[in-house]
Parts: structure tokens; sequence; C-alpha cells
């Protein structure tokens, strides 16, 4: 796809979820769609290529939740994959302190590149098990922001996430376009780790009828230290 084209569909979507994207942003965009297009063919990052859905599907998509972006907080995407949504945010916000976070080491390799292409600053990533991370003290409720984007159920995510939040933080869970199963399944975990539901928004991305969900998870106390579990049993058994 030509540059030219590219900016407008950005400008149009972000127009229509009230987003001001500059062109310095749109270039950035640009390239990490190219990047991401150019790696995808030696490593598995995405199942979307085609220039169009990259841009509704993933940047879109991800742009979906600026607005509760603190711009000048710290944030960490667990299990970010491609980057989503923690490099689309940041490419937003150039004051906030960006952690991508994921367990496999060829994604962190990628991840760096696009780092170093788009000259990205306050930005890091780390090659781990998220559950190894919610016991590190260098990382255990440090967070104002934990993000996730299609990584586990509620119940597994926010063992994984809410361990991360600050006390006042919130947990941005990033969902398909049904819910309400893993919401009342995932209740008394979210009490258990600290947090409590603040809300729920549902919607279709911009001139689609592509239903999303996300639900916004305060941390009003302290996780117990027992959690996360070690490796594997928040997904093998999630808290009920």
């Amino acid at each position: 796809m030509e540059q030219i084209e590219f900016e407008k569909i950005m400008k149009d979507y972000c127009g229509v979820l009230n987003i001001e994207i500059t062109q310095e942003q749109l270039e950035k965009f640009y390239k990490y769609m190219n990047l991401l297009i150019e790696w995808n063919e030696k490593i598995n990052l995405t199942a979307i290529t085609e220039p169009k859905d990259v841009i509704l599907k993933h940047f879109i998509d991800c742009l979906t939740i600026n607005k509760y972006v603190k711009a000048d907080g710290n944030l960490i995407d667990v299990g970010t994959g491609a980057g989503f949504p923690g490099i689309p945010l940041k490419i937003m916000n150039k004051d906030l302190k960006v952690v991508l976070a994921d367990s496999l080491n060829k994604r962190i390799n990628f991840l760096n590149e696009v780092i170093d292409e788009l000259n990205l600053e306050k930005i890091e990533t780390i090659h781990a098990r998220i559950e190894e991370l919610g016991q590190n003290k260098n990382y255990r409720e440090k967070f104002d922001i934990v993000t996730s984007r299609a990584v586990a159920n509620l119940a597994t995510l926010s063992e994984y996430m809410l361990p991360l939040n600050r006390i006042g933080g919130i947990s941005i869970c990033m969902k398909g376009s049904d819910v309400e199963e893993e919401l009342k399944d995932s209740r008394n975990a979210i009490k258990v780790f600290g947090g409590k539901i603040g809300e729920k928004v549902q919607f279709c991305l911009p001139k689609s009828d592509i239903g999303r969900n996300v639900i916004i998870v305060e941390k009003v106390s302290n996780t117990p230290s027992k959690y996360p579990r070690k490796a594997g049993m928040p997904a093998k058994m999630p808290i009920k």
C-alpha cells in the first residue's frame, strides 16, 4: 500500500474515534505496518497481513483504548505478541513509559527492531513469562496501566495482570464480541487478586460490524503474595 493511501485511511478512522494524529505518528504507523508484513514472512506474528486489515483490526483496534491512557504514566503490555496494543499506544503518547512483555524471544527480536526503526523512547522489551514478572519486585504493583489483547480468559488474565498494577491503577482487557460468560466466571478471581470491575464497554470497530468489548478492572487492594502462581498454573487451574 502506498503511504498516501495508508495515511488517508488512518486519518479517516482516527476521525471517527475523535483522535488527533500527527504526520510523524502516521509515518511511524506506516513503517510499523511494513515491518510487520516483512517479518511475518519469516516468523508467525499475525494472521492479519492485508494492509487495510492491519490498519483496522490491529492499529485502530488498539487505539480504541487510547482514551484510558494517562499520557505521562507507565504501562506494561502482557503477552504483547507483535506489539499490540503497546506500540500503537506508545506512538500516540510520546511521554508514556512502556514495557512490552512476551514469552517468545523471536517476537522480542521483532519488537526491538520496531523500536529502533521508529526511534521510540521510554520503551523496553522483556522476555519472560508473565507469572514470573508478577513475582518480580521490579515489576510487581508498579504500573498505572496493564494491557492485554486476546491473551486468555478473564479469570486467568486477572492473575496475570492485577499483580502488576499499583493500587489505583487499571487493567485494560481487550476482548471480542462475547464476554458475558467470562465476566460471570471471573468476578471472584478478580476480587481475590485485589481488583473490581470498573466498566465494560461494548462497541464495533469504526465503519464495520466487528464487535469488541473493553473491560476495565480497577486495582483496589494489594494482591496476596502467593499470586500469581507458578508458570502455567493460572491457565490450567483458574481461580473460581
